[in-house]
């Protein structure tokens, strides 16, 4: 049996397929090095995971995980994994990586990660060839889900939003001015709590004008500082994973034609294509 796994800062989304070919999906939280522990990664695999998964029956965990760009922040992640699937080859990979092998296959393009947070990258097919930090969610992340909701949160704080947009905001999360400045500058993962406002910004519907320029201009932020940066970019489709490009995709295509490329291919998760692709290669091929 082996384990598929992509994993953002928030969600990770895992397919177990076992020796029939039978496919089982299953969630658990996300485990950015960044932001969390070896010893908070295995302490949560271990409340999380299926109670009737047979950890000790693998023989292989393939895992692609967000910030799992360095030897030793995967090097992290591995040993986390280790503790807990005793008898795997745990094999962990960067999450952009993951969407560039769901959204592309074999063939190159332009491929890009807008969920909790952002990345983009050129593949030819194998590898990532260029990759533009995105700066996380602290310098950069533009276009984001932790981008949108500090966005969001900046015009709370001073007072810019419109009424019925502020009067909506109180009576979802009743948090004051401090109590944001608590959870963002006292509290762990900040990331997920920034993030956690595009869901706002989603079902908003009080005053549409106001969240979807909130949107776009995210987006225009996202473009201007990394898609716009590679060269040649507009010889490229956009191709894209995640569920801010996923469930903005209209706001996103407006800005993709904009800047002169062509919309490709927009999906949510990459899991499904990311099982198809290792069931289909060899493990020397990977």
């Amino acid at each position: 049996m082996k384990l598929i796994a992509d994993g953002g800062s928030t969600k990770t989304n895992w397919c177990l397929v076992n020796d029939e070919g039978k496919k089982v999906y299953f969630n658990t939280e996300g485990y950015n090095p960044y932001f969390v522990s070896k010893e908070y990664i295995i302490q949560s695999l271990n409340a999380n995971l299926p109670a009737d998964l047979e950890k000790d029956q693998l023989s292989e965990v393939n895992y692609y995980g967000a910030g799992c760009s360095t030897e030793d922040k995967r090097k992290l992640v591995e040993e986390a994994m280790k503790q807990v699937f005793v008898n795997a080859k745990v094999n962990i990979g960067h999450d952009l990586l993951a969407a560039a092998r769901a959204l592309l296959g074999h063939n190159e393009g332009f491929a890009a990660i807008l969920g909790t947070g952002t990345n983009t990258c050129i593949y030819d097919g194998k590898n990532i060839t260029h990759n533009i930090d995105s700066g996380a969610y602290i310098l950069g992340d533009e276009g984001s889900g932790c981008y949108i909701g500090k966005k969001l949160l900046v015009d709370y704080l001073r007072g810019y939003m419109p009424e019925a947009v502020r009067k909506n905001f109180w009576d979802t999360y009743h948090l004051t001015p401090d109590d944001v400045n608590e959870q963002v500058y006292s509290q762990p993962l900040a990331n997920r709590f920034c993030a956690g406002f595009s869901k706002f910004v989603y079902d908003n519907n009080v005053h549409l004008e106001y969240t979807r320029n909130l949107v776009k201009t995210s987006f225009e932020d996202f473009f201007r500082n990394l898609v716009t940066r590679y060269p040649n970019y507009q010889k490229y489709t956009f191709n894209c994973i995640g569920s801010v490009g996923y469930n903005f995709r209209n706001v996103l295509e407006e800005v993709v034609t904009e800047n002169g490329m062509v919309m490709g291919n927009i999906i949510r998760s990459p899991i499904d294509n990311l099982v198809k692709f290792h069931l289909e290669m060899a493990p020397s091929q990977l």
